[in-house]
């Protein structure tokens, strides 16, 4: 048999692994070349592997809700007899060998953390079997001989994974709420003075009959996760501003028809927004930085995520890439297009990296403001409100008059550490002056 191991190939810049999270076919399936063969889930967004090969599949290595490593081996495929049958009889088949994956130039944290789990236990007693009642991965079964699990407590764990699997969350979550509940012993006492740290228990949340309880999926828990080291991370400021957008208004009101029918494409108001916050990260370009330690990294590219609603009720943040050497009509397309695929879970990997400035558009959800928070490692965000037709103050050279206008708010917030309030309330003021000068012959 000719064996072919199928990699799990690179998925762009900076990721390092990813979970399964089905398997399109079976153990003895055969399957064609560019056949998609497994899904997998890297950060926020879910795509498909291919086979570069045809062939069947003899062992699948990595299972449901296990993690792999890029350049790591998921699966064999046999690619000794053809699929179409062209070889002659005992003719002998090729060895094929399997593709020398890129090694990733540095490690996550996160793929350190499944490797010192999938290490041999340590210890000098006998490690934990089990009778195979209960099905557990490599990695939970790893989880449950370190931390002493017996096969009488997994029984008790509810398994989130297909067929009521443990996995690896759920053991995770499983040991984080014995360790809370397992008495402390008595401290050692010692002569030499020592600093204590508390850490608060989560406050159990009292359940009432007739409530439902929604476990998190991977995205909600992924999104948690991050918006609280956001905030552990940065010290948020945010600054505010009303803008008279009357101009943006008409102007789009102009040309969105033309521009539809010109280029098949809607003309929304995000392009605006995104070439207004282009020009003032350019007039104020520690905007567009991030914090390493002690160290601040000035960034070259201007790369705009875009926060983006799913239909599911979560979020992702696709990225206009390179969004300063795009015009208003390409802005337009990318805009659309990372939407729709967004929306349509077509996203890939790549689609979601790189952003140095981000901005969440809450007016379409007839929100007035927010106080959005930072995605990490960025330094600022810009929330912008609902437009609304407002009476306001117009100045002219005869006087001031009362007038209705279409106004909106704007919220920026920003790490403190290295954006003071006279940087962050500068730029959101130099957005507010191109939105609210906005040249009505401005070409599209």
């Amino acid at each position: 048999m000719a064996e072919y191991k199928l990699i799990l190939p690179s998925m762009g810049e900076g990721v390092m692994e990813a979970t399964i999270i089905s398997w399109l076919y079976n153990e003895g399936d055969t399957v064609n070349e560019d056949d998609s063969v497994v899904e997998i889930a890297t950060d926020k967004v879910d795509s498909d592997v291919p086979t570069p090969v045809s062939g069947k599949i003899v062992k699948i290595l990595k299972h449901k809700d296990e993690v792999a490593k890029i350049g790591e081996a998921i699966a064999i495929l046999d690619i000794s007899t053809p699929l179409n049958g062209t070889a002659g009889e005992g003719e002998a088949a090729p060895v094929v060998e399997t593709p020398k994956a890129e090694e990733p130039k540095t490690e996550a944290p996160a793929a350190e953390v499944v490797k010192e789990l999938e290490k041999p236990l340590a210890t000098t007693s006998t490690p934990q079997e089990f009778s195979g009642d209960v099905y557990l991965s490599p990695l939970v079964k790893s989880i449950a001989q370190e931390e002493n699990i017996s096969e009488a407590e997994l029984k008790t764990i509810k398994g989130s994974g297909l067929e009521g699997r443990i996995t690896k969350e759920d053991i995770l979550a499983f040991v984080k709420n014995r360790s809370t509940s397992t008495p402390v012993a008595a401290p050692v006492q010692v002569t030499a003075p020592t600093v204590t740290t508390t850490q608060s228990a989560p406050v159990p949340v009292p359940v009432a009959e007739g409530d439902e309880i929604i476990p998190m999926d991977r995205v909600r828990k992924i999104i948690a996760d991050a918006m609280v080291n956001s905030k552990r991370t940065s010290p948020h400021v945010t600054s505010f501003i009303e803008s008279d957008v009357t101009n943006v208004v008409k102007w789009r009101a102009k040309h969105k028809e033309i521009f539809e029918n010109r280029e098949g494409e809607k003309l929304t108001f995000m392009p605006i927004f995104v070439k207004a916050v282009v020009k003032a990260i350019q007039d104020f370009p520690m905007i567009n930085v991030s914090v390493d330690g002690d160290k601040i990294i000035k960034k070259k590219n201007i790369n705009i995520g875009m926060a983006t609603a799913l239909p599911d009720g979560n979020l992702i943040v696709p990225v206009i890439k390179n969004a300063d050497q795009l015009s208003l009509s390409g802005l337009a397309k990318a805009i659309n297009d990372l939407a729709y695929r967004a929306r349509n879970k077509k996203l890939r990997p790549e689609d979601t990296q790189g952003a140095t400035y981000t901005i969440s558009n809450v007016g379409t959800f007839g929100n007035l403001m927010g106080t959005p928070i930072i995605p990490q490692p960025q330094v600022a965000i810009l929330a912008i409100g609902a437009i609304v037709k407002k009476p306001a103050v117009i100045e002219t050279k005869d006087g001031d008059l009362i007038g209705i206008r279409q106004m909106m708010f704007m919220s920026h917030s920003y790490d403190h550490r290295v954006v003071d309030g006279s940087l962050g309330g500068m730029f959101l003021k130099h957005v507010h002056d191109y939105l609210q000068n906005w040249d009505m012959n401005t070409e599209i």
